[in-house]
Formats: structure tokens, C-alpha cells, sequence
């Protein structure tokens, strides 16, 4: 069992030492022993999978505890917050966040939030899906030509390749896109591939 604490700043006024003395002073008030720490300095536009944090989450086990000051600092939208959160359950590891005192694990109450989070971040992904489709909308109304890609052969992903690529960095999985538009997971890579849409 290992304590970790992360810590992501994105700016030069977001101090890191602040951070991980409310992570410490957690951690202690609870009497989870020696923390072990991971920071950087990035942007949270970034995909987790793609900072510090992605191999950090993919590696814990049963029992790790992950601390993080707030959960804004996992990721920029609730989408990738919780499909993290959902990774460290698979685990059996637990999500701490100083701010709000939340506690992300397998009990009751925290599979309430995690219901709670995962209907927000249904809303969020269908927000981004009506925003792609008024703005293609307001594409047509001024007369720009919008299409399919260029690119070998066809497919029925290509109608909706604006929204695919919003939601895709906007943090959603593969799996939740296939699902979403009828296709499979290798099918939906192929296609982002071939698209250079990654």
C-alpha cells in the first residue's frame, strides 16, 4: 500500500510547496504514513495519459491512495476526471482530494459521486456534441463547403468527424466514441489514425 501525491500547476503564480503541504497535512490528519510525490508543470489541456499522471494512475495497485490538492488538478474536464477516478477504482486504488474533503473509493458514498460525476460528464459530452453541431450549422449558413475528409476510402464516421475529434480532446475514450457511433474500437483507431486525429 503507498500514498502518492500529485501535484499539477499550469502557471507561474500556482505554488507547488502550497500544494504539497495541504497534501502532507492531509495525509498526516489521517495517519497514512510517508507520501511520495509526482509533479509537474503542465498544461491540464494535455491528456492525462500523456503527463506524469498517466503512468502514475496506471500503476496503482490494491490499496494505493492517490492524493491531489483538488480534482480540477487530474484533468480540465469531468470526462477525463472521471474515466481517472475509474481507472484507480479498477486498481483498487482510492482518489483523495484535499479541497472538498472528498473520498473516491468503494464505498456507498462514493459511488453516489461517482454516479453523480459520470452523469455530469454524460452532459459535458453531449454539450460538446451540440456545440460541434451549431457551429458546423453557422459553417453552412455562411456558405463555407464542409464535407468529408480527404482520405482513403469511406466511411460512416465521416459525418461525424467534427464531433469525434471534440470529443477525443476533450478527454473521451475510444471505447465510449465506438459505442457512441456504432463502430468498433479498432475500427474508430483505424479511422483516427487515417484522419491524424490522436
Amino acid at each position: 500500500m503507498k500514498n502518492y501525491g500529485y501535484l499539477r500547476v499550469s502557471t507561474a503564480d500556482q505554488d507547488l510547496d502550497k500544494f504539497r503541504a495541504d497534501i502532507l497535512e492531509f495525509a498526516m490528519s489521517r495517519d497514512f504514513g510517508r507520501v511520495e510525490f509526482v509533479q509537474e508543470k503542465v498544461s491540464g489541456k494535455k491528456p492525462w495519459r500523456e503527463r506524469q499522471l498517466g503512468p502514475l494512475v496506471e500503476g496503482l495497485a490494491e490499496g494505493d491512495r492517490l492524493i491531489v490538492p483538488e480534482l480540477s488538478r487530474l484533468g480540465r474536464s469531468m470526462i477525463e476526471v472521471l474515466e481517472i477516478i475509474q481507472a484507480a477504482k479498477a486498481a483498487g486504488a482510492c482518489i483523495y482530494a484535499v479541497k472538498g474533503g472528498w473520498q473516491l473509493d468503494d464505498t456507498i458514498q462514493s459511488k453516489i459521486i461517482s454516479s453523480v460525476l459520470a452523469m455530469m460528464a454524460e452532459v459535458e459530452r453531449d454539450l460538446i456534441s451540440e456545440r460541434t453541431r451549431e457551429a458546423l450549422a453557422a459553417k453552412r449558413a455562411a456558405g463555407v463547403k464542409l464535407g468529408r475528409r480527404p482520405g482513403p476510402g469511406k466511411s460512416k464516421l465521416d459525418a461525424y468527424a467534427d464531433e469525434i475529434q471534440a470529443l477525443i480532446s476533450n478527454g473521451s475514450t475510444k471505447t465510449h466514441v465506438a459505442n457512441r457511433y456504432g463502430t468498433t474500437v479498432q475500427n474508430l483507431s483505424n479511422w483516427l489514425r487515417k484522419h491524424g486525429i490522436g
